[in-house]
């Protein structure tokens, strides 16, 4: 199973940016998961992220793909749909 996992922090401005972008996403029929790397270092750690916001791609739980930095909705979407 796809699902984007959403990294970011509320203190992160280009985080604030990409949320509504999520968002849509989401009511679109994206799967997504949104990690707050502060309240869950953890799982940040996990997925080697240094830089928020990283939206990492993942397949059956394992990395496919992974974009850092608030990109257009459509890279978002094409990310998730061509894999």
């Amino acid at each position: 199973m796809k699902k984007l996992l959403y990294f970011s922090a509320q203190w992160c401005g280009p985080c604030k940016m990409l949320g509504p972008v999520m968002e849509e996403l989401s009511s679109e029929g994206v799967n997504i998961q949104k990690i707050d790397v502060d309240s869950n270092p953890e799982m940040a750690k996990q997925y080697g992220v240094r830089n928020i916001p990283t939206v990492v791609l993942t397949s059956n739980g394992a990395e496919v793909m992974r974009k850092v930095g608030a990109n257009p909705k459509q890279a978002y979407l094409n990310m998730y749909n061509q894999n």
